[in-house]
Order: C-alpha cells, then structure tokens, then sequence
C-alpha cells in the first residue's frame, strides 16, 4: 500500500490568503488605518480579520502574533 503524505498543518495553514496578509502587516506593527489604505478595503474588514487571525493563531495581541510570526520564520 503507497504511503500517501499529507502537507504539515500548521497555525499558518488555517489562515486565508489575506489573512495572511492582513498578518504580515499587524506583525510588522501597522496600524489597521495604513493596512486598509494599502489593501484597499475598510478598517472594519481589517479589524475583522484581526478577530480571525488572532482567534485561529489562539493569541490574545498583535505581540504575541508577532511573536509567532518571527518563531515561525527562524
């Protein structure tokens, strides 16, 4: 029987692509004004992707994510 694998899940996995995105800026501190100005959406999309991000990332603040983030990359 082939042994079939399957890809790592990891926090990371579970995000959207934008949810990605929208991660990348709040790790690097941007403030929900500047990242929808950038993404060309509102500050209350940004604000809930922040609520998603944060609740499948199971941290409490835009610190802890970018704790998470760094410890990831290295």
């Amino acid at each position: 029987m082939a042994d079939i694998q399957h890809p790592a899940v990891t926090p990371f996995s579970v995000l959207t692509p934008r949810e990605r995105d929208v991660m990348d800026y709040v790790a690097r501190g941007k403030p929900n004004k500047i990242i929808a100005a950038e993404l060309g959406v509102s500050q209350r999309t940004i604000e809930a992707h922040r609520a998603r991000i944060f609740q499948k990332m199971q941290v409490r603040n835009a610190v802890e994510l970018a704790h998470c983030v760094l410890a990831q990359r290295n």
